[in-house]
């Protein structure tokens, strides 16, 4: 009984942590996703920063409950926004405070000169509202500090009655609070935030590459430059080895025996002979490319010789987990013009797959365009590839569109992906399909990076043909890039 329970204790253990590792990954993937990210530090961060403002006015007298208004709006501009053009701690400080000095002034000017309202009373001239409205957007401009709060800045303390300089301090004292954690946390986090959330920036260290019967220098190198830009990186070439091939070199060897001798040879003997061709025939193979990824990337490589037990697929992904490796790259292979079976199951796998398609014997990649349906991490994935590829040349980032509304929302969605990676990234806009915008484009380019849309449902892909099996010849190499589960 009591083992009963160990086990049921054990078991229910290990379910909470597949699910708490499936869950977490869950969220990353979820926080990939640059708008996703921004709305959460909104919620998160600005009722933080309004709650210990009302701390610090209630426990000092400097700081008036009347800031709340622009500081709280001010504030989500800076969070939900922080490459836009208000998002400047300098023009955020320097703007609410400017209309708040705005205003304060127009109150002593009314008060003294055009109307004999109150101080302490709630309304409002009217003609002091225009005048204190005018006056900040004249200041703001002049030096530019534009900043939306600041109006509402110079509103309120038209209604502060005799703490007016009060109210103006506490602007300036938490609009400084603000922005300084604004700052912290755009460059410390948002502008880092590659390092911190992308997996692909840690992973895909070590990578298997599958060598076909037409496996070209072109594609090994592909893959040692994607492992030699991570310390940890390491290339395993990989052999597969046919039953049919098994079976052809074992009835050669039984043949020569048979030739050469009459006495018996045993089925096992016979085996061994045939496994030590196999093997001595596929390492000098494998042993030239290695010479040469060792040469040319200076990355460490090794090679594993594998019996093919079912598909090529099944075997490739099979053995990727049992050498511990995170990232395929596999050559390109069609079957009467559409993905090859054995494409398809790598590219529904569960381990991060890049299918290389050369155009040429090209072993170098100085201009790389990346084609985006969207954010997130597919296309996080992607751009850190051609990051990894490219040491000196351009990327650019691309987004097709099929009309011009969709064209600002795109240019956003671009702006956001690239500006989380330290290294330039032009972006640009195509209208129409994808296929035809390469037709058209890809000759001024090394190298094109699309995804494999394996996040798409089944019921999207049925109707819609993924944009990789539609793209037959393009002027450059090809890469399809699909992130496993």
């Amino acid at each position: 009984m009591l083992e009963l329970l160990v086990y049921w204790y054990q078991s229910t253990q290990r379910r909470l942590r597949r699910f708490e590792r499936r869950e977490i990954r869950a969220f990353r993937h979820w926080l990939e996703d640059p708008e996703n990210l921004l709305h959460l530090s909104a919620l998160v961060i600005v009722p933080l920063l309004v709650g210990g403002v009302t701390w610090l006015a209630n426990a000092s007298p400097v700081v008036s409950f009347l800031v709340y208004p622009p500081l709280a709006a001010g504030a989500y501009t800076l969070f939900s926004n922080p490459g836009g053009r208000y998002a400047s701690p300098r023009r955020f400080v320097g703007g609410i405070s400017a209309g708040a000095i705005c205003g304060w002034l127009v109150l002593n000017f009314t008060g003294e000169y055009w109307t004999a309202v109150p101080l302490g009373d709630l309304r409002v001239n009217a003609g002091a509202a225009a005048l204190g409205i005018f006056l900040t957007g004249v200041v703001t401009w002049a030096f530019s500090l534009e900043e939306p709060s600041a109006y509402s800045s110079a509103l309120l303390v038209l209604v502060t009655g005799s703490n007016q300089l009060a109210y103006v301090g506490g602007i300036v004292v938490s609009s400084l609070i603000v922005a300084g954690v604004f700052l912290v946390w755009r460059r410390q986090f948002y502008e880092e935030r590659a390092q911190y959330l992308f997996q692909s920036t840690h992973g895909d260290d070590q990578i298997l590459v599958p060598i076909r019967s037409d496996a070209s220098e072109s594609l090994v190198l592909f893959a040692a430059r994607l492992a030699a830009a991570h310390e940890a990186g390491k290339i395993v070439l990989m052999q597969t080895v046919s039953t049919e091939t098994i079976a052809e070199t074992e009835q050669k060897v039984e043949a020569e025996v048979e030739a050469t001798t009459t006495e018996p040879v045993s089925e096992e003997d016979v085996t061994r002979t045939a496994e030590v061709q196999i093997t001595e025939t596929a390492r000098q193979r494998l042993e030239a490319l290695q010479e040469l990824v060792e040469s040319t990337v200076d990355v460490p490589c090794e090679f594993v010789v594998v019996a093919e037990d079912g598909s090529a697929g099944d075997t490739i992904l099979e053995t990727s987990a049992a050498e511990n490796c995170d990232l395929i790259v596999s050559p390109y292979e069609a079957d009467e013009g559409t993905p090859s079976r054995f494409v398809r199951t790598l590219l529904n796998g569960p381990t991060d797959t890049v299918v290389f398609r050369p155009a040429s014997g090209r072993t170098t990649w100085h201009r790389i365009l990346v084609m985006v349906r969207g954010p997130g991490e597919q296309a996080n994935t992607m751009l850190n590839f051609a990051h990894r590829l490219v040491s000196t040349g351009r990327i650019a980032a691309c987004s097709c569109i099929s009309n011009a509304t969709e064209r600002r929302n795109a240019e956003t969605m671009l702006d956001n992906l690239v500006e989380s990676f330290a290294k330039p990234i032009e972006t640009r806009i195509g209208y129409g399909p994808v296929e035809e915008f390469l037709q058209a484009n890809a000759s001024h380019y090394d190298l094109v990076i699309v995804g494999a849309s394996n996040r798409r449902s089944v019921a999207s892909r049925f109707f819609s043909t993924p944009t990789f099996e539609k793209i037959h010849t393009v002027d450059c190499d090809l890469a399809i890039v699909h992130r496993g589960r």
